[in-house]
This record gives structure tokens, sequence and C-alpha cells, in this order.
């Protein structure tokens, strides 16, 4: 186990924000913050770019969808061999190398952008590109954060890292969006290539930092089974991260609708999907900003619970809204329950596992992350039949039964506080 780093100084109180600030006293922690920052912000950009340029060449829903599953797919399957790699091999050059591959996969669509050769294909093989290089990287940038501000430190650090990342969710999107407007697709996607190389020289400046001894030791094949060997072993955390997927694969696919909503139900052209991403943006701030800041013996279940409702009818009431205005602060207020939902999800799984297999579950977590992705080609495809209001609506409601049943059905999910507390107590 890492040594902890930082304390918090005789006489201060010790909050979630004061150890959020102590977290960036580390300067290696700040380094990678500020990489992270740069890689998110250039990630939400193109989150925005990449469904645009398609739906302009389709005018299909179902495109959006297709793109989608193209990145989600290899991202679902690779997301276990990035976990076992982060467990075994320096962290900071697998986020390195990985972040290369998605610099040099939107060069060349820009370039084909630029000379007017760009076809759908191209889009849906850079996705899946993209999606082999993320899952190489995200497991790595969960595990680092740990070695470097240890356990103690972990929950505040995360949230703070979960902050500036949604953060990025506000300014990235809604930067694409008006640049798109302003001086089209060429110039978005410039600044988002410079972003990109932002973080890749952000994180040069980083120490190396090798793996735990134990991982090391183990085949590469054994790394990977291992980590599913565990989470069926330990029924708690499988169980926690079940519960993080039902929203993940039911309603987090509605972000792919957005250039529909924008273009078909509220007519509002590139503008409208950048005001409506940084709707969805500002809501994961806020809520991100409201977990960091709690103390580390919050209520999580229950404020787990009360968030992802809180999250998924809002959204429903997003999708039926005639107009637009409403509909941004709906899904503001539905992100702020998506924010504080899968950051106490994630930060409870940091918490209780152990660091010898951090990168990967967090690989899991990764492969949750692809299932909006997935979820967005039925998505896409309902939409196209009965138009995307009734189909993130729809969705969104089947989203609260679900988790009313998961809770009901699952007892391991219900003694999540003791879990963590025994856990907090034993440090």
């Amino acid at each position: 186990m890492p040594q902890d780093p930082l304390k918090t100084a005789p006489g201060r109180p010790d909050s979630g924000w004061s150890r959020a600030t102590e977290s960036l006293q580390n300067e290696q922690f700040k380094r990678v913050f500020i990489g992270n920052m740069a890689f998110f912000l250039a990630m939400g950009g193109q989150g925005v770019v990449r469904p645009w340029i398609a739906y302009q060449l389709t005018d299909s829903a179902l495109s959006l969808g297709i793109v989608s599953a193209a990145m989600a797919i290899p991202m679902f399957f690779i997301s276990p061999l990035g976990g076992a790699l982060a467990d075994r091999v320096e962290r900071r050059g697998l986020i390195m190398t990985a972040q290369t591959l998605a610099i040099l996969t939107e060069l060349i669509v820009l370039g084909l952008f630029v000379t007017d050769r760009i076809e759908f294909w191209h889009l849906v093989v850079a996705a899946a590109s993209l999606g082999c290089s993320f899952p190489l990287m995200m497991p790595a940038r969960s595990a680092i954060v740990f070695s470097l501000v240890g356990r103690r430190h972990l929950g505040a650090a995360m949230g703070l890292n979960m902050t500036g990342m949604n953060a990025t969710r506000v300014l990235g999107p809604a930067l694409a969006g008006f640049l798109i407007a302003a001086i089209g697709v060429t110039g978005a996607y410039v600044v988002d290539l410079v972003l990109y190389g932002i973080a890749l020289a952000s994180m040069f400046t980083v120490q190396r930092l090798p793996p735990p001894e134990a991982a090391r030791l183990e085949p590469l094949l054994s790394n990977i089974t291992g980590g599913f060997k565990y989470l069926r072993e330990d029924r708690f955390v499988s169980m926690l991260l079940l519960f993080g997927l039902l929203p993940q694969f039911l309603v987090m696919p509605f972000m792919t609708m957005i250039p529909v909503f924008a273009e078909k139900v509220w007519m509002t052209g590139p503008e409208g999907v950048g005001i409506l991403s940084a709707a969805v943006g500002m809501g994961a701030v806020l809520g991100s900003f409201y977990v960091a800041g709690r103390s580390q013996d919050m209520p999580r279940l229950r404020l787990m619970m009360l968030s992802a409702i809180t999250f998924s009818l809002f959204l429903a009431a997003f999708a039926w809204s005639p107009f637009f205005w409403p509909a941004v602060v709906l899904s503001l207020i539905a992100n702020v329950g998506a924010s504080i939902f899968s950051t106490l999800n994630n930060v409870a799984i940091q918490l209780v596992i152990p660091d010898e297999v951090r990168g990967r579950v967090s690989s899991f977590l990764m492969m949750s992350v692809s299932l909006p992705l997935l979820g967005s080609l039925p998505m896409g495809w309902i939409a196209d039949k009965i138009g995307a209001p009734a189909a993130v609506g729809a969705s969104s409601l089947l989203a609260v039964a679900a988790i009313l049943l998961f809770y009901a059905l699952s007892p391991a999910l219900r003694d999540l506080d003791e879990r963590v507390k025994a856990k907090s107590e034993s440090i």
C-alpha cells in the first residue's frame, strides 16, 4: 500500500473539500489532473463533432448508434486486457501509448474531412480504433490516482478528478457546438487535437509508476482471468458493478440522440447541440462537486437510489418536453443525479478493492462506460421507428423499474454503507 503523502493540517477540518484541495498540493497528482482535464475536454468535444458529421452524412439516428457501437464493442472486449496491463506494466507509459493512438486516429479523420473524402464508414473505423485505445488507458488512469494520493485521500481525489472531468463535459461539447457554428467542423477538430497534445505532454512529466509486484509475477492470462475470479468471489463488488450498469445501458444512450433532438425536435442546429451538451456536463459537474464536498460517512446507498431515480425521471421529462429551454433545465437536473450516482458507485468500488486487482476491476468500470454506446444502437433504431422523444422517455421509465427491482433482489447491495464504513475504519 502506498504511503499517505498528504495529511490534514492541524486545526483544519478534515472535510471532503480540504482533502480534495490537499490532493492538488501533490505535484504529481496535479500533473495527472491537468492531463486528464485536457484529454477529456478534447474527448467531450469529439463527442459532439463526430456524431454531427455522421448525422450530416446520413440524416439517420441509427447511424449515430452504429458509430457508437463501433467504439463500444472493442471497448467492451478489450477492457479486461487493459485492466490486466494496468496492474502489470508501467501505468504512465500505457496511458501515453494509448493517447498517441487516439491522436493518430483523429489526425487521419481530420485529413479525410479537409480533403472532402470523408465517408460514413471512415467514422465507423475511426470509432473502432478509439474503442481499442480508450480501454487501454482508462483503467490505468483510475489506478494511477491511488498510487499518487493513497487510500485515505482516494475518495476526495477521485471526487475532485470526476468534478474536473465532468467540467470538461460542460466546456468540451459546448465549445465544440459553438465552434462548429462559428468556424466549422475543421476548426473544432483542430482545437480538440491541440488539447489531446497538451494531455500527452502533461502525462510525459509524470513520474514512472511501477505496478504492484504481485501482479507483475503472474502470467498475463492469469491477470485477465484473475479479475473475473475476484468478481466471482466478491459478490458485494460484483453486485455494485452490476447496479452501476443499469442506468448506463438503459438511460445514458440518450447522449448520442442529442443531435437528433437539436435538429428534428427543437430545430436549434449546432448551437442547440452545444447548449444541450453543456447542460448535461454542468449537471455532472454539480453532482460530482456535491460528492467531493461531502464527508466520507455520507449515507451512500440511500443517496445512490435517490440520484438514480431522479436521473431517470427527469430525463423522461426532458425527452417529452415540447420546448427547448425547459428541456435544457430538465437535462441539467437529470445529470446532477447521474453524476452523484456514478461517482458514489465508482468511489465505493475503489475503496473496498485491494490494490493488486485495482486496474482489473477498473477495467470492468471501463466496460460499463461502453454500455451507453452499445445501448445507442437499439435506441437509435427505435428512434428512427417511433421518434427520439419516445425512445428516450420509455427507456428512462424502464430504468426506474429496473433499479427498484435490483435493490429489492440484492441483499449484498443493501450492505453498502456497512462495507464501506468497515473498510474505512481498517485504514
